[in-house]
């Protein structure tokens, strides 16, 4: 059972068909219902202490924002054997996320376990950098001729846990 708790995040529906396969066997976001998504910032509030008033902050925070394009073709490395794709341009992510993070201050990028912010779709969450070599290696594979993976950001979804597994429970529009 997931902790209850909530997020917020762009959901990249563009990049289901390709990130898809590797996400539902590596990535345990996506068995628990989070789809192909790039985090701005998590963890964010207790559902129970989100209302009408939060929804409205979050409102303003994102309304000097204009909707925009990006890609991904980059398959990247965090530390632990997590493979991603980075969007570029990856700075309006981070504008996004300190822009929510000052709006909610009490609410830092992964509760202040980083001290920098790198936007990033998870493909896979690996136990060792050897099976990380294997499915990068798998990936660059089945990636041929469909890189890049183009999308738009117009919108910013909050995303909860409150059923079992992560449901959007609200989009807010860029601008």
């Amino acid at each position: 059972m997931l902790p209850i708790e909530s997020g917020l995040a762009v959901l990249v529906p563009a990049a289901d068909r390709l990130a898809g396969p590797f996400r539902d066997k590596y990535d345990p976001s996506a068995a628990a219902g989070m789809p192909a998504h790039i985090t701005l910032l998590y963890p964010f509030k207790h559902p129970s202490e989100i209302n009408e008033h939060v929804t409205k902050q979050l409102n303003q925070c994102f309304i000097s924002f204009l909707a925009f394009d990006f890609s991904l073709s980059l398959l990247r490395r965090l530390p632990g054997g997590v493979l991603y794709l980075a969007p570029q341009p990856d700075e309006p992510f981070r504008r996004l996320t300190l822009a929510v993070w000052d709006c909610f201050p009490e609410t830092p990028p992964y509760g202040g376990k980083y001290s920098s912010v790198a936007p990033h779709l998870t493909l896979a969450q690996l136990a060792s950098e050897q099976q990380a070599d294997q499915v990068a290696a798998e990936f660059a594979q089945s990636s041929q001729g469909q890189l890049p993976i183009r999308a738009t950001v117009s919108e910013i979804a909050l995303m909860d846990t409150l059923t079992g597994s992560w449901r959007l429970r609200t989009a807010i529009p860029l601008g």
